[in-house]
């Protein structure tokens, strides 16, 4: 078949971009023909919460990437929704995250869509955003309006889909494992290479800081008596979405900085294997959420996770096998890492997510857009 992806995608870094390229990788190994159409603008800077969008790592080999796509310019979405037309995809798939994107996404879909021959798919991350904005629920429903059939990550975002749909085809399918991010190192080596202690126990932190990712409960946890007593540490890895003062005075206030190991610079794909094979568990405190991508990095490097119970995390996270669902509350994040250690559980849970991430591959995701 022929493919086009429309979204973010190299020289842009983060989560987007990897799924975007990593399900292009599938697809040529499937014998497809594939293309990417990312941004030459994806937000304006003003807009922009991070350092910089850019990644500093090399170009992904074997993909045809063009950027073409202006988010802002109305005259540009028509232009890019005519040139992808022309080429006649048997499918075009965007990725669906933020309202934002609807009137750029959603007219290129329509333009597309005037060929009489391209399927329209929309992988959805969001349709419903964990930071709400006047106008979101109106950009999103005319992006539903112009795609043919939706894939969704989590239940809970199939379930936001019927606010605005309820008669087009759409399917469940988790996020797939991100597994282009290096080799399982051993533990101790990517301690070495990260100066942690050997012997110590580290809890990870990982991705972009902001309001909805709890860190702020995970902080208050650590400052509970028992993970003192047990030298439990935590490593915060990832670039703040936000003002970080208001972390940096709760380490203070709760005089944990003695166990707090701050990485917050934006940590490149050639670094991620370290943070993840270094620490003993990966904890997602999250207030909010659909689904993870950072779930399915740890999958990937054979990580215990500690989840809370809100939107699609605890689809995937079975409590008590791979990890635990908790609340979101810092006594019961920290009940659970205090378990997790006085009861040993890490080389149980360790093999459980060997045996889990299988249902977890790309062939999946390629199937359910083939499906629909």
């Amino acid at each position: 078949m022929k493919i086009t992806i429309v979204g973010t995608a190299y020289p842009y870094r983060g989560g987007l971009s990897a799924f975007n390229e990593r399900l292009a990788y599938e697809y040529l190994q499937q014998g497809d023909e594939v293309e990417i159409y990312t941004f030459t603008l994806q937000y304006p800077s003003f807009l922009f919460p991070g350092k910089t969008q850019y990644s500093d790592e090399p170009a992904p080999e074997g993909l045809t990437i063009h950027r073409r796509v202006n988010s802002i310019n109305p005259f540009n979405w028509l232009s890019v929704g005519r040139e992808i037309a022309k080429k006649r995809p048997d499918i075009l798939i965007t990725k669906y995250w933020l309202p934002f994107m609807a009137p750029c996404l959603g007219t290129i879909e329509r333009r597309v869509r005037r060929n009489r021959h391209t399927r329209i798919i929309s992988i959805l991350d969001n349709i419903i955003p964990h930071e709400h904005r006047i106008g979101d629920r109106m950009f999103s429903r005319y992006f539903v309006r112009s795609t043919d059939g939706f894939v969704a990550m989590s239940r809970s975002v199939l379930d936001d889909l019927n606010l605005f749909d309820t008669r087009k085809p759409r399917r469940f399918c988790p996020h797939p494992l991100y597994d282009h991010y290096g080799t399982l190192v051993d533990k101790n080596e990517a301690r070495q290479t990260l100066q942690l202690d050997p012997d110590g126990r580290y809890v990870l932190f990982f991705g972009f800081i902001r309001g909805y990712k709890g860190l702020d409960l995970l902080l208050d946890a650590m400052a509970d008596p028992r993970m003192k007593e047990m030298d439990i540490r935590l490593i915060v890895a990832g670039e703040f979405y936000g003002d970080p003062k208001p972390y940096m005075e709760q380490i203070e206030r709760l005089q944990i900085a003695d166990r707090t190991v701050l990485c917050t610079d934006f940590i490149p794909d050639s670094k991620v294997n370290n943070y993840f094979r270094a620490c003993d568990i990966v904890a997602q405190p999250y207030k909010s959420a659909t689904q993870s991508g950072v779930t399915q990095i740890a999958f990937h490097f054979e990580k215990p996770m500690l989840v809370t119970n809100v939107g699609g995390l605890a689809e995937i996270v079975p409590d008590g096998k791979i990890g635990y669902v908790v609340e979101p509350d810092a006594r019961q994040i920290a009940d659970a890492l205090v378990r997790y250690y006085s009861e040993n559980r890490e080389g149980e849970f360790t093999e459980a997510v060997k045996e889990e991430k299988k249902k977890y591959s790309w062939n999946n995701m390629t199937t359910a857009i083939g499906e629909l």
